[in-house]
């Protein structure tokens, strides 16, 4: 999106968005006025989206400009693995989300039974996380798949290839190609924030950056898409846990 274009875009509470070019790829770029800010800053958060707070009396312009002498060191940002924190253990009685309820571990006296919800899992082994998340996963691939085509289907997208991963950065991506790829930990929203990635993907085959056309399209087939984004912010640990 020209950034002539966006600075004249109506005036949103939502953070302005455009597409900043990088060596070999396009990062999302957002600008957040913040009157109590001294100075530009631009972090990179944890789904990839490179952030600029503007301060007070700053201008867009020059928050871009800023952005673009940066993109050496946002690549560089890219590319680093994320941190390293001790996975959490779970077991008896620990809580987890699921279809975007708190549901509780129950593990048998036995040790290779754990229960959740409407589900019972073999442990055969191995710790309890390892066993609840491989079917957690398992569940994702018999269902978001073809939550996705039912959805492009009633939308008139065409897609390619829809697979399920194990991202860490991200809830799903688009290839130009129209190849969807979705995180398996959708499972463990809510339907509604669910449909919201993948109809954010699917919107991706119109428009493949986060301009303001890009946000029109998602407005479109998914009005209450502020809700879910919220949704994910509360609970982005998610990709970390």
């Amino acid at each position: 999106m020209p950034l002539a274009t966006f600075l004249h875009l109506p005036k949103s509470p939502q953070p302005r968005a455009v597409t900043l070019q990088l060596a070999e790829r396009q990062v999302a770029l957002i600008f957040v006025r913040n009157p109590r800010a001294r100075r530009y800053i631009l972090r990179i958060r944890s789904d990839g989206v490179a952030r600029v707070t503007v301060p007070r009396g700053g201008s867009l312009e020059f928050a871009f400009e800023f952005a673009q002498r940066q993109t050496a060191w946002i690549e560089r940002q890219l590319l680093k693995p994320l941190p390293n924190v001790p996975e959490t253990v779970w077991q008896h009685g620990t809580e987890i989300l699921f279809r975007g309820g708190r549901v509780t571990l129950t593990a048998a006296p036995a040790g290779d039974l754990v229960q959740f919800a409407d589900q019972v899992v073999v442990t055969k082994g191995r710790a309890v996380r390892s066993a609840v998340e491989r079917q957690l996963a398992r569940l994702a691939v018999a269902e978001l798949p073809a939550r996705t085509r039912e959805l492009a289907a009633m939308h008139g997208v065409a897609i390619g290839r829809v697979t399920i991963r194990n991202q860490r950065s991200r809830w799903g991506s688009c290839s130009v190609r129209g190849a969807i790829s979705l995180n398996w930990r959708l499972i463990q929203t809510p339907p509604s924030v669910r449909d919201y990635i993948i109809l954010h993907e699917l919107m991706h085959t119109r428009e493949m950056n986060h301009s303001g056309r890009f946000w029109a399209q998602v407005e479109l087939v998914c009005p209450e898409w502020r809700e879910a984004e919220r949704w994910l912010r509360k609970h982005g640990n998610l990709l970390r846990a």
